[in-house]
């Protein structure tokens, strides 16, 4: 039964790191929720998957930066943003014909905007490296 678990919180959790790994491509996906719940996917399962999430060049910093709470870097705070509402924009004025479903597009982008925004700003002397 032991391995069992093991095995589904392996594959739970690289399901949710491909998640996040989508999300910094895809504005609407939640990046750092889906690599914080593979990084305790895998503290429970692996400590092999977890040190090298941890230590990974792309989003090792992120994870332990966040998980000691301090903060997104301003940069990455931009470009989430930025992202988040040329794609948005784009899909309300272009894609989406149902006023309905324009509103809410643009009240998911004002929620995930005000989220981002509220989080602690990492200053370049605080980043783990």
């Amino acid at each position: 039964m032991k391995s069992i678990k093991k095995m589904f919180l392996i594959i739970a959790g690289t399901i949710s790191l491909v998640l996040g790994v989508l999300g910094i491509m895809l504005p609407l996906l939640p990046t750092t929720p889906f690599l914080l719940l593979s990084a305790a996917c895998y503290v429970r399962s692996s400590d092999k998957l977890y040190q090298w999430l941890i230590t990974n060049k792309y989003v090792g910093s992120y994870i332990l930066n966040y998980r000691e709470g301090k903060g997104i870097p301003l940069k990455a705070k931009i470009v989430s943003v930025s992202l988040l509402w040329v794609s948005m924009l784009y899909t309300i004025a272009f894609v989406i014909p149902l006023v309905m479903v324009k509103i809410l597009l643009f009240l998911i982008g004002s929620y995930f905007t005000w989220f981002i925004l509220k989080q602690k700003t990492l200053r370049k002397s605080m980043q783990v490296r």
